[in-house]
């Protein structure tokens, strides 16, 4: 399905906008280099290695849908040096991700943590270089999360606009850490509900990639409340539906493009809404039930394993039942925000975010 037929073909403004965030990061973060520089130094290696600033891109363009004008020069600068704490907020959360999961790359790199406990190895330092990297790592991830907050409050907002979008990003932090919390869960649990599943996916991601986001810069415009339900109501699908599609890439997604290794999903053993509803289907099926059990479960999957289990989540049809729930949050989503009274070129640009948002493969 293609999100793009109610939309012409003019020039998506998008891009600009990237320039200008990724300008407002280099300063950030060359104003605070010489602050605890080895950290700092991973920190702006992951931030500037690349990313999709999917969350300050929701966040600019909900200030944008309700009346934010990017043709106020001092408030415009002021808005986007704010949106640099939402990406700071993501580090933190990739880093912290990558030890939990043991994840040994990210975007093609080794992970912050596997970096620190090579220098460990090559110095020759004393003690344990997992541990070494795993608490310096944590200690990255601390770092941006506080970066985040001094970020948003010293971006030269107006006190009104910095008030009002206090609320939307306090929110935005629990609902991170909670959505990370029910996940290793979920893990611990061995939980396999389709409904545990989408919550999870709901606080993890939707909340704070798209839904929240979009409210905090609707909140910077001063939104009223309509116009923040619609947009929250759009983020919400939006954002479950960019889950949904992130974990059909975490287990068929190409590693050179990906920068994550083959099925790493499936290697991690991550309880998705896609391997719920494949138990689901397989539940008459003893051999099918313990081949997806020993992916969950036995912590060491082969490169067999993957091949099997994706061929089976694919014979099962839980591949095609997540393709058509995405098709459907897309649908309720770009209704919802059929609903707002909002700016035309915003609501252009909310649309193509869509499209991006559940049809990418990266």
């Amino acid at each position: 399905m293609s999100l793009l037929t109610s939309v012409d073909a003019r020039t998506s403004h998008v891009d600009d906008f990237r320039v200008l965030l990724d300008d407002a990061l280099h300063d950030f973060l060359r104003a605070r280099q010489d602050l605890a520089p080895e950290l700092t130094a991973e920190l702006r290696d992951l931030i500037l290695a690349g990313g999709k600033r999917i969350r300050p891109t929701f966040a600019w363009w909900g200030w944008r849908a309700a009346g934010g004008s990017a043709h106020t020069s001092e408030l415009t600068d002021a808005v986007v040096r704010a949106m640099v704490a939402l990406e700071m907020l993501q580090c933190c959360a990739l880093v912290h991700d990558d030890v939990m999961d043991r994840s040994a790359t990210r975007r093609g790199k080794p992970a912050v943590h596997e970096s620190f406990a090579a220098l460990h190895r090559h110095q020759r330092w004393s003690g344990s270089a997992r541990q070494y990297g795993d608490s310096a790592a944590i200690l990255v991830g601390d770092l941006a999360l506080a970066w985040a907050d001094d970020a948003l409050v010293t971006a030269g907002l107006p006190s009104d606009a910095l008030g009002r979008a206090w609320g939307p990003w306090q929110a935005m932090r629990t609902e991170m850490i909670m959505g990370q919390h029910l996940d290793i869960l979920a893990v611990a649990r061995r939980e396999e509900s389709l409904e545990h599943a989408v919550r999870v996916a709901a606080l993890k991601t939707a909340a704070y990639t798209v839904e929240r986001p979009l409210h905090l810069g609707a909140a910077l415009a001063g939104a009223d409340e309509n116009v923040v339900d619609c947009l929250r109501a759009y983020g919400h699908d939006i954002g479950v539906a960019f889950q949904l599609r992130d974990d059909l890439i975490g287990v068929f997604g190409d590693s050179s493009v990906t920068g994550k290794p083959v099925g790493e999903d499936l290697r991690e053993g991550k309880r998705t809404p896609l391997m719920s509803i494949a138990l689901s289907r397989a539940q008459d099926r003893p051999a099918a039930q313990r081949l997806l059990r020993r992916c969950l479960e036995s912590g060491a999957v082969s490169d067999r394993t993957v091949d099997e289990v994706r061929a089976l989540l694919v014979e099962l049809g839980a591949v095609a039942a997540v393709e058509k729930h995405i098709d459907s949050l897309a649908v309720s989503g770009l209704a919802a925000l059929d609903r707002a009274v909002i700016d035309d070129e915003a609501r252009h640009e909310l649309v193509r975010l869509a499209n991006r948002a559940v049809a990418r493969t990266t």
